[in-house]
């Protein structure tokens, strides 16, 4: 028997249908594409950072429940103090919890699409039903439809980014109340991009049984440590705790994000400069010719380009040393679309440059 056939016969055909998530090299390139915080640390924070670092034994195992850091955790994120809260390494990892814990043949999961393409996928590899509901063309959420389609479907667990990745736009909260109230099942709540927005539902979990909220801090400033916090009722964080792996966030990641938000102000500040520099940035998508932009509450700005010139206008803007994301082909509702991710001023301003010279006048 050949390998192919050895795989054929062996790997789940829904397994492989997929594509693995692809992160695009970035090597000497002005990186637009990945909604990081473009602002390193400041050297006097690094000095403190390096300087706690030489306590770590790694030796030793992780503090499996990061018990340091929980609380730290608890407060920059305003976690309620009647909710439960589990660890992942980054908020994927918790996703991918919570769906473990529901996952029975015959199940669905529920999201808005476009959405965030790991609900998607983490859906199929535990092999459970995937169900989406199209947005409306302004990306809001078609709320008659959705309401409708978890009546029918009966969704163990509804996933919805809040800011919406990759549109960027905040879905209407009284839709989201009515849906938390409607839902058989598990309503998550992902509010990644929360540092960029005052809208949240973390206030909310108290009022709702079946509401969990996911952060990162990812977003904050620290992607590099891919930590993820769930909050949500005891009873479910107790069971979706069951999946989680032994050990699944490193010494050095519990230290180090204790340590950033032991000086969260720095975070703060840099989180209100890239929205002054997102509203800058949008300002001047919207000054060149024949671009549709979206509103964003994130970090990112999605446009839709002339009819067919997506990908010539990605391809145009890495030529000239700037990577951003090229959406065009990914789902009917991102025809033309790219998006960008919001840089430090002269990065923007780049970005802007070169795109205006690969538009028409």
């Amino acid at each position: 028997m050949s390998l192919q056939d050895r795989i054929e016969q062996l790997v789940r055909p829904g397994i492989r249908a997929l594509n693995a998530y692809h992160v695009p090299p970035a090597s000497g390139m002005i990186k637009l594409d990945a909604m990081e915080n473009p602002w390193p640390w400041p050297e006097s924070l690094r000095a403190g950072w390096l300087e706690r670092l030489q306590g770590v034994e790694l030796n030793r195992y992780p503090d499996p429940t990061a018990r340091g850091l929980q609380p730290v955790l608890r407060t920059a994120m305003d976690v309620p103090e009647s909710a439960a809260v589990v660890l992942g390494n980054g908020s994927d990892e918790l996703i991918q919890m919570i769906i473990q814990t529901l996952a029975v043949p015959g199940r669905t999961v529920l999201a808005p699409e476009p959405t965030f393409v790991m609900y998607r996928q983490i859906a199929c590899v535990a092999g459970m039903k995937f169900c989406a509901v199209p947005l409306l063309p302004d990306f809001a959420l078609d709320r008659a439809t959705l309401l409708e389609t978890v009546q029918r479907e009966e969704p163990a667990v509804v996933f919805l980014a809040y800011p919406n990745n990759p549109t960027g736009n905040l879905f209407d909260a009284g839709v989201l109340r009515e849906l938390l109230a409607q839902a058989p099942g598990l309503v998550v709540i992902d509010e990644a991009y929360a540092p960029f927005t005052d809208a949240s539902f973390m206030g909310a979990l108290p009022h709702y049984d079946n509401l969990l909220v996911l952060r990162t801090v990812s977003k904050l400033g620290l992607a590099g440590l891919r930590l993820g916090l769930l909050a949500g009722h005891p009873g479910w964080i107790e069971q979706i705790d069951k999946t989680r792996l032994p050990y699944n966030v490193g010494s050095l990641n519990q230290l180090t994000a204790r340590f950033a938000l032991e000086h969260k102000d720095v975070f703060d500040t840099q989180a209100r400069q890239i929205r002054t520099a997102r509203r800058e940035l949008d300002a001047g998508l919207r000054g060149l010719p024949g671009l549709v932009v979206y509103p964003s509450a994130a970090n990112f700005i999605l446009f839709r380009c002339p009819p067919g010139r997506a990908d010539a206008l990605h391809a145009g803007l890495q030529q000239a040393g700037i990577l951003i994301r090229n959406l065009h082909g990914s789902a009917p509702a991102l025809q033309d679309c790219l998006r960008v991710t919001v840089g430090q001023p002269q990065e923007n301003a780049a970005f802007l440059r070169a795109l205006e010279k690969l538009l028409p006048p």
